[in-house]
């Protein structure tokens, strides 16, 4: 999306008006020719290059969408929550809690190891399954901000809501980069009224302060999660979820009606630092470390994320200014 300052409109608007002026003053020069040289075209080319250049730094890169996280409330304590069964096969760790309702059948714990609590048919788990369909629901109530190719490899994606052509099934063959912008509030949040399989070895990567804890994939059906692969965030699955041999899970693994089945997986629970991005600037010999401006450190606030417009507005600023001046310096020298 290309995102322009007004002044930048200004400048543009500016420019085109001084085009058409000094299309004039070229008409009018050629039956006085003998009259002094005018530097209005000097002003009209200098206002067009400004114009164009505040364009450039105004736009051109996808801003983040301003999207709110999706509250887990107590889901958020667990890293495998299902509705009917729990089937793990091999040393499975699981960082936090381990949870099923309405069901009753969980195998494979040992030699799974749950570093938190099993809940199994219990209150607790009862109520983490109405948080995870409040969740559910709200994720896949969330407006789209862009329809990206159904298989996300390849792709790089800053803070929004994104879905398949039509919410089709989501693959992922590769990696798949998620930019922060700097913003550790960014929130990502992938739709699908069908399936999620991801291939093995794929691998889901972060980058510019984008957090694990903010990554959610609401699913209409089942995900499945390749052999060896790398993934990130929560799933929120209307049914059930395999993952598969040799995971690693950044994130969590909600099934609301169906089964979860495990197989010598590791999940860890997602990072959430929410702590402004620092960058460290060396100048003659000089190390500086600073913390990013414009990122919000209370997680719920909605900063902006957009690009700043800041340079873009000296640019048009600087343009009006010299393209003026130029012009009525074309004008006297007329006289």
């Amino acid at each position: 999306m290309l995102i322009l300052s007004s002044f930048t409109v200004l400048s543009i608007s500016l420019a085109v008006l001084y085009v058409c002026k000094g299309h004039t003053a070229r008409s009018n020069a050629n039956r006085t020719s003998q009259r002094r040289p005018s530097f209005a075209p000097l002003g009209t080319t200098l206002v067009a290059i400004l114009a164009a250049t505040s364009l450039l730094l105004s736009g051109g890169v996808a801003d983040a969408a301003i999207v709110p996280t999706i509250p887990l409330l107590t889901a958020e304590d667990y890293s495998v929550l299902a509705g009917t069964t729990v089937t793990n096969t091999g040393p499975t760790v699981l960082a936090q809690n381990l949870g099923l309702s309405p069901g009753s059948d969980i195998t494979g714990f040992p030699p799974g190891i749950v570093n938190g609590v099993i809940e199994q048919t219990t209150e607790a788990a009862a109520n983490a399954q109405l948080d995870l369909t409040a969740a559910y629901i709200e994720a896949a109530a969330r407006p789209l901000n862009e329809t990206v190719t159904s298989d996300l490899t390849g792709l790089t994606l800053v803070g929004g809501v994104y879905a398949g052509p039509a919410k089709s099934p989501l693959t992922l063959a590769g990696n798949l980069t998620l930019d922060g912008a700097g913003d550790p509030n960014s929130v990502f949040i992938f739709q699908t009224d069908s399936t999620l399989i991801t291939a093995s070895g794929s691998t889901v990567t972060l980058i510019n302060g984008a957090q694990q804890c903010n990554v959610f994939w609401q699913v209409g059906s089942s995900a499945t999660l390749g052999t060896g692969s790398t993934f990130v965030g929560t799933i929120l699955a209307l049914t059930s979820i395999s993952v598969t041999t040799g995971v690693t899970v950044q994130g969590r693994a909600l099934a609301r009606n169906g089964a979860v089945t495990l197989d010598t997986d590791t999940f860890n629970t997602p990072t959430c630092d929410l702590s402004a991005p620092t960058t460290t600037t060396t100048t003659s010999g000089a190390t500086t470390t600073t913390a990013a401006s414009g990122a919000s450190t209370t997680p719920g606030e909605l900063p902006f994320t957009g690009s700043d417009s800041t340079p873009a507005a000296i640019v048009a600023i600087l343009a009006v200014v010299a393209g003026i001046a130029m012009v009525r310096t074309g004008r006297t020298a007329r006289r």
